[in-house]
């Protein structure tokens, strides 16, 4: 079974849980309609994802 050799820093510990962190989801404005909307989907409220029309959104 795998056991540390040496005991493992409090620096590098805080370090490693430092990327479990939370962080606010990266909002981009979208081209067709300019409401905020997350990267690599399709905007919920005029249906465009990279200049065409994916989804039929019903007025």
């Amino acid at each position: 079974m795998g056991v540390p050799k040496r005991k493992q820093s409090k620096s590098r510990s805080r370090i490693r849980r430092a990327a479990n962190a939370w962080r606010a989801p990266q909002l981009s404005s979208c081209q067709q309609c300019g409401s905020r909307v997350l990267g690599h989907v399709a905007c919920p409220s005029c249906g465009y994802y990279r200049g065409r029309q994916v989804l039929t959104v019903e007025a």
